[in-house]
């Protein structure tokens, strides 16, 4: 119902107020307050350079040279659109939704989620498969926030973002995969890095819980989109989706393509669907859900997309190549630490120059680097960042190596991949 969960607005009235716009550190002052904390928060994320290489990392298909394709950062766009309808709908705060939806992805791996998980494996080979994930890239967005994305203040000098609690805290806990009813907020605010595994705590805001719902709404009818453009699905996978409406919404309508109310099965009549749904039925009693009917369509669907299109032997033959090329950059940079630690990563990478001066800078801005040539580089750059890497120390420096891993886009990894084995 419109204006239903309005009394629980993230704003100054809500007794959580201070919690959600607490800062790590204080954020310089503009001189004015044309903007609410939120929309800085939006204003930074959508600046930070993790945002714009999303641009270039997979949602669905991998390194698309199809322009018409959806890529990471068109999801982005795509959540941020149905959360903040959602929002403005139920009279929450669409500032707030729309930081968190923004910013939900930045710490996304190359090569999508299969990326994620060969970024993992790599975390805990010595463990073994059935040690938890160090690797997600929820965490991963609250770590990029927190300790890898910088943008120059008034006086140029790169700092961190330092984002609200409520926006942090969004990015952490906006995981879409987990398929739940009735979702609400949990009650205390917690340390964000003590959560352990992805969509298990809920978030802190009402404005958090309707994007990791409107995560889940944006993806389901653009993969089956992207995946006519590329004639991943056949007639008999066109059938079975038919009949999926067919059982779980039914035909009031004419013709082949027929929808719960006569229209065609498309990306934007199932966003637009799914949004009303929801809307109509969520409550602050109830949480934010789906009519049964709709949430049954949503599990047959998911099912459907991993059936036909996640696990096409085509997507699957690219997926062995991107194991390979991460694990080829990630060896080649993890044979380089005795370099590094001496000051001399472009001796170990001289052969390798777009990876050594990508590396390198990464060295320099966040770990105990010290080149032997332009030792003061960190203060010429105007890097005011603080250590987060102890290069001397061997799974801390893995740990470095798979961060700069993950924040590459596609093109660039195999790129950097190409470069490592032409000879």
């Amino acid at each position: 119902m419109k204006d239903s969960f309005k009394g629980l607005a993230c704003n100054s009235s809500n007794p959580a107020w201070q919690n959600c716009i607490a800062r790590q550190s204080k954020l310089y002052d503009r001189g004015n307050d044309i903007r609410s904390e939120f929309e800085r928060d939006y204003t930074r994320l959508l600046h930070s350079q993790a945002y714009r290489r999303l641009k270039h990392k997979t949602q669905v298909f991998f390194a698309p040279h199809n322009d018409h394709i959806c890529t990471r950062m068109e999801h982005v766009q795509h959540v941020a659109s149905v959360a903040s309808t959602v929002a403005k709908y139920l009279g929450l705060n669409d500032q707030l939704t729309m930081a968190i939806a923004t910013g939900h992805d930045i710490g996304h791996a190359p090569f999508g989620h299969h990326g994620e998980d060969c970024l993992n494996s790599l975390l805990i080979q010595k463990e073994g498969m059935n040690a938890p994930k160090k690797f997600w890239h929820e965490r991963n967005s609250l770590f990029f926030a927190d300790h890898i994305e910088t943008l120059p203040d008034p006086n140029g000098y790169h700092k961190p973002l330092d984002l609200t609690y409520a926006v942090r805290d969004g990015l952490i806990c906006h995981c879409g995969e987990i398929d739940q009813q009735g979702i609400k907020p949990r009650s205390d605010n917690l340390d964000l890095y003590s959560i352990k595994r992805p969509g298990i705590i809920q978030p802190y805001t009402w404005e958090g819980c309707v994007v990791k719902v409107a995560d889940k709404v944006a993806y389901l009818g653009r993969d089956i989109e992207d995946a006519r453009a590329y004639h991943i699905l056949d007639m008999g996978a066109y059938r079975q989706l038919r009949e999926i409406v067919g059982s779980t919404l039914g035909f009031e309508g004419k013709g082949k393509n027929a929808f719960r109310s006569g229209k065609a099965v498309n990306t934007t009549v199932l966003i637009n669907d799914l949004i009303v749904d929801m809307c109509e039925q969520s409550s602050p009693e109830k949480g934010l859900c789906f009519s049964d009917e709709y949430f049954k369509f949503i599990l047959e669907l998911k099912k459907f997309s991993f059936a036909k299109i996640y696990n096409h032997w085509r997507l699957q033959e690219f997926m062995n190549y991107a194991k390979i090329v991460i694990e080829t950059i990630y060896r080649t940079l993890m044979h380089s630490q005795m370099y590094a630690v001496n000051g001399r990563i472009n001796s170990a990478l001289k052969n390798f120059p777009k990876l050594c001066v990508e590396f390198e800078n990464w060295l320099v801005k966040y770990t105990n680097y010290m080149p032997l040539m332009q030792k003061d580089r960190k203060r010429i750059y105007r890097y005011d960042t603080k250590q987060v890497f102890d290069i001397t120390e061997e799974e801390i420096y893995q740990k470095c190596v798979i961060e700069f891993i993950s924040g590459m886009t596609d093109q660039f990894a195999i790129e950097v991949y190409e470069e490592i084995i032409q000879f």
